[in-house]
């Protein structure tokens, strides 16, 4: 091998192993810019992680909105979870009251983390919660049930080809993962 190409080898080694170092890079910065990104755009459904403050504000009767609720639970998750009503009609401004309903199905206390999401994306920025039970973990003894509360409002400035939003709520088990903030205990709530 000539050292001509044994110098061009080298030089495309050093190309590709520094391309696979920025494209590692490139990897773990898409995560917090992907959040950023959406938290600008008011996409992915991401909603607020603490209370809104309702203000009393003029309702708008003459609009109606549908909230579709669902609730899902990862594979280790023992427990029963579901809106108490799945769907429902309200008025932008108007402050709602419904409840989740929650089971440990198993012998052990468990630990459970909601993360919401509203469909479609913009409506998230619209979707106002002044209450809910994803705001702290839940902790469930072994068969014990609990109601878990949600008080929100939509915004009235949603916009007007928003006619329907669905708030999703995926229910994570954390019993053990080594992290427990504020709990709520039971259907102390």
């Amino acid at each position: 091998m000539s050292t001509k190409q044994g110098k061009s080898n080298r030089r495309l080694i050093g190309m590709l192993i520094a391309a696979a170092v920025g494209m590692f890079g490139f990897g773990f910065a898409l995560v917090p810019l992907y959040d950023v990104l959406c938290e600008q755009l008011g996409i992915n459904g991401k909603t607020q992680n603490s209370a809104s403050t309702y203000k009393p504000i003029t309702i708008d009767e003459s609009r109606t909105i549908t909230i579709e609720f669902m609730a899902q639970i990862q594979s280790d998750m023992p427990w029963e979870f579901t809106p108490e009503v799945k769907r429902m009609q309200v008025h932008p401004g108007e402050l709602i009251r419904t409840n989740f309903n929650a089971k440990n199905l198993s012998l052990k206390d468990t630990i459970g983390q909601a993360i919401p999401s509203v469909s479609p994306g913009l409506g998230a920025a619209y979707f106002n919660k002044t209450e809910c039970f994803c705001f702290n973990q839940q902790r469930l003894m072994a068969k014990e049930s609990a109601e878990l509360p949600l008080i929100f409002f939509v915004d009235p400035a949603l916009p007007d080809s928003i006619t329907t939003l669905t708030l999703s709520y995926t229910l994570y088990n954390i019993t053990d993962s080594g992290y427990v903030g504020s709990v709520e205990q039971g259907a102390a709530r």
